[in-house]
């Protein structure tokens, strides 16, 4: 014997049916069915608006049934072939007595929780009904209402069930009928009066498992929309799965937590009798679901994470509670009495506060009368007001295997802190089959995908980036990370998702991820943009393991930095003015950074794809002192001298350095020695010394009009001008058989900057094209620098270290 029970979208038209009956159909070949239906769609909701809305309108509820009626006869119309006629007139009868409740309704101005549930017993009468004939023309089947079977007390609305009575009917009814399969209607039962009560929320499920219990079917079938139990919401969850086996235990954590293909009381009469119970697609039943049983198999310590929201937290504190008994009593017996659901509870070991969780539409009530309860106390200030914390929502991890591995908490709550997301209340049984927490409700999807790829998806880590700037830097950053996806996915164990992107007008973000391929058009016509809006946009959509990335040269999009680091928001730039700036700002930064556990790094800053932040840091951390920096950190600049001599103008030089990527926007803040003095005064920052930029002596080479321009073309023209001093100044360095290098010096905690004539004997010398070269002198590179050279300019090597520190943080 098996127990099959369809819920309201595999039965919500009359294709869905058909996909029922083809199940049943196979199952009943080999052994008796009982089928437990539910309403029609969403027809129990429209039944109970039609019945409320009769209280003030009855012409709306005739309209509302009609709509009703209309659905069911079309179904009728296209299942049912024979004994039309007497499907029609039964079906007839039940609207017209659901008429006559309406007009009842409308003429007493009553709704009672008797005439509510009688309402709302119509849909799995006429779904029942209707499912019966439409099998019996396919295979042998009888019909039976559950209400006659299924007996409870009077609380009409959420009954409780007399199973000694109940269980004696159906074995009584089905001891005696002969037919293959029986088709019920769930959620539907009868009080002592035979008038009719229901099961409550999950009535249906509930109805099924009654069936199974009395029965000792062999399985509890549970046929819905989804493939099982999932480990996480898969509709908030994208890469949640199905559950293959579960315990009873497990499910019921779930259940009860939001996981709402089972309800929690479903379980109970099975796992008394330890029935198994499948959870199975109607839309895919060659899927295997997922099965409940007294023993699963064992795979894996978490079995699921699941979440209820609209929560509020509601506090009893005070000193007076300490050492007091009674508090807890009348606590709960408050709550009781208002038929208050406490869905969470917590109490600190000092026994200064109780925290239990409700829900939110509770909240105002259970202030009120808890206040009244322990006026007194509040009145003598042994204990504070009720206090009343709303928009939040739980969050548990499940698994009957926890309790056997070490860890689980730490590492659920780690996840959590490394993503901003903050801890209210904490509660874990002895059992450690679950691990609640009360979190902020906005952050329970972010939760829920941090904890699932904690737990489920190791190998795999995703990044969320949010892209400010697509010049040359951010487009050749973008075409990079589009062609290495792939190999970073397979070799690294990243999914790298670009979720936003702006520049100076428009900004677009898709939450499933941009498409590398076609980002410029649909920039195009994006929306309006500012640096607030944009940061405002990545706080809503509130990705975990989200990152800023910075690849303007502006001040203001530098100043956004902390808010996104406050945000547990990572930020990596290749913008320098933040680093830069004063040493209050870089410290301040530093310090977010380690406080929200937001990475911030920014390698890019000097030798831009060259490992020289990185190589610094590491000679720092490991114990190392330095001493003195010497470095050419300008590939621009190098560029420039690299190529200039008396066959060229010093103007078309810096022209092809900056058509070709080389310099910032505005060539003057390469050419000014502004950049180098920032490069060498963040080395110097962090090797430890606290230096501001006007510390940086800066011995500048242009003409003091140059540096007094306030556009390009002016700031050219003035090049052009000067042209025979730097002709001067190149013929000087060439007479004494040296050549022109812009170098950057660190040494006695002092840094200057300037143009120098560096000899062939000197490791500068040979330096090429736009390469940049670092000199450290150390306690343990005293004699022999430590020496770093390499690319050190160009739109495709910044993007490259823009794209090494976000493997960075992949990697962490």
């Amino acid at each position: 014997m098996k127990v099959l029970k369809f819920g309201g979208s595999s039965v919500a038209n009359s294709e869905n049916i058909k996909k029922v009956l083809a199940i049943v159909s196979a199952a009943s070949k080999e052994t008796k069915i009982a089928v437990i239906v539910s309403a029609f769609g969403k027809t129990t909701d429209n039944l109970l608006a039609g019945a409320n809305n009769a209280l003030q309108d009855i012409d709306i509820a005739k309209q509302q049934i009609e709509t009703i009626k209309k659905l069911h006869f079309e179904i009728i119309n296209e299942l049912i072939q024979t004994n039309t006629l007497e499907v029609y007139e039964k079906v007839n009868s039940l609207f017209n007595r659901l008429l006559s409740i309406y007009e009842g309704i409308f003429l007493l101005q009553e709704l009672s929780d008797k005439t509510l549930a009688k309402v709302s017993s119509f849909g799995e009468k006429l779904s029942s009904f209707i499912i019966a004939n439409a099998a019996k023309e396919l295979f042998d089947t009888t019909h039976q209402e559950s209400n006659k079977l299924i007996i409870t007390d009077s609380n009409y609305l959420n009954a409780q069930v007399d199973f000694g009575k109940t269980n004696r009917n159906i074995t009584d009814f089905f001891n005696t009928n002969s037919h293959q399969v029986i088709v019920l209607g769930g959620f539907i039962s009868s009080n002592e009066k035979d008038e009719i009560t229901t099961l409550g929320r999950g009535g249906s499920d509930y109805s099924a498992a009654i069936f199974a219990a009395a029965l000792n079917a062999d399985e509890l079938q549970i046929w819905t929309d989804v493939s099982g139990m999932f480990t996480a919401n898969p509709t908030i969850v994208k890469q949640a799965f199905a559950i293959k086996e579960i315990s009873y235990e497990e499910a019921m954590e779930l259940s009860h937590f939001g996981a709402k293909v089972l309800y929690p009381p479903t379980i109970q009469p099975a796992l008394r009798k330890e029935i198994p119970i499948r959870i199975k697609n109607t839309f895919e039943p060659e899927n295997s679901g997922t099965l409940i049983s007294n023993n699963p198999q064992k795979n894996g310590a978490v079995k699921g994470i699941s979440h209820i929201e609209n929560i509020s937290l509601i506090t009893l504190e005070g000193g007076g509670m300490v050492g007091i008994p009674g508090f807890s009593k009348r606590l709960f017996e408050t709550l009781s009495q208002q038929k208050i659901n406490v869905i969470f509870i917590t109490q600190a070991s000092s026994e200064y506060s109780i925290c239990v969780g409700i829900y939110e539409n509770d909240a105002a009530k259970a202030k009120q009368f808890l206040d009244e309860t322990f006026s007194i106390e509040i009145e003598r200030k042994k204990i504070k007001p009720i206090h009343v914390e709303n928009d939040l929502a739980i969050i548990a991890v499940v698994g009957e295997s926890m309790k056997n591995h070490q860890g689980l908490s730490g590492q659920m709550f780690s996840a959590l802190g490394k993503n901003n997301v903050n801890i209210r209340a904490i509660a874990q049984g002895s059992s450690e089959k679950n691990i609640s927490a009360v979190i902020n409700k906005k952050d329970a999807k972010k939760a829920l995908n941090t904890l699932h790829e904690q737990f489920f998806e190791e190998k795999i880590k995703q990044l969320n980036l949010f892209v400010t700037g697509v010049g040359n830097v951010g487009e050749r950053f973008l075409a990079q990370l589009h062609q290495q996806k792939n190999h970073l996915k397979e070799h690294l164990k990243l999914n790298i998702r670009i979720i936003g992107i702006s520049n100076s007008k428009k900004m677009i973000f898709d939450k499933n991820g941009i498409s590398l391929s076609n980002w410029k058009n649909e920039l195009e016509n994006g929306e309006p943009t500012s640096l607030q809006m944009f940061f405002e946009k990545v706080k809503e959509i509130n990705f975990r393991n989200s990152v800023f990335i910075d690849n303007t040269a502006n001040e203001q999009v530098a100043a956004m930095y902390a808010a996104y680091l406050r945000e547990s928001i990572g930020v990596v730039t290749c913008n320098k003015i933040a680093c830069a700036s004063s040493l209050e700002n870089y410290k301040n930064l530093k310090s977010i950074s380690r406080k929200y556990n937001a990475p911030f790094l920014f390698e890019t800053n000097v030798g831009a794809g060259l490992p020289i932040i990185d190589t610094l840091k590491n000679l720092v951390n490991s114990g190392d002192k330095i001493h003195k920096i010497q470095a050419v950190l300008s590939g621009s600049l190098n560029f420039v001298f690299n190529n200039f001599d008396e066959k060229t103008t010093f103007q078309s030089v810096v022209k092809q350095a900056q058509k070709e990527g080389y310099t910032e926007p505005d060539p003057k803040i390469d050419l000014s020695g502004v950049d180098v003095a920032r490069k060498i005064l963040i080395l110097a920052r962090e090797s430890g010394y606290s230096l501001e930029l006007e510390d940086i002596e800066n011995q500048s080479f242009l003409p003091k009009e140059s540096l007094e321009t306030t556009d390009n073309q002016s700031f050219f023209d003035s090049l052009l001008k000067f042209e025979n001093q730097f002709q001067e100044i190149y013929q000087k360095a060439t007479s004494k058989n040296c050549r022109l290098k812009y170098v950057a010096e660190f040494v006695d905690e002092k840094a200057n900057v300037g143009l120098q004539e560096i000899p062939a004997n000197h490791p500068f010398y040979n330096l090429e094209g736009s390469d940049n070269i670092v000199l450290f002198f150390t306690d343990r590179y005293a004699k022999n620098p430590l020496l770093i050279k390499g690319a050190g300019a160009g739109a495709d090597v910044t993007a490259s270290g823009i794209f090494a520190d976000v493997i960075r943080i992949g990697n962490n």
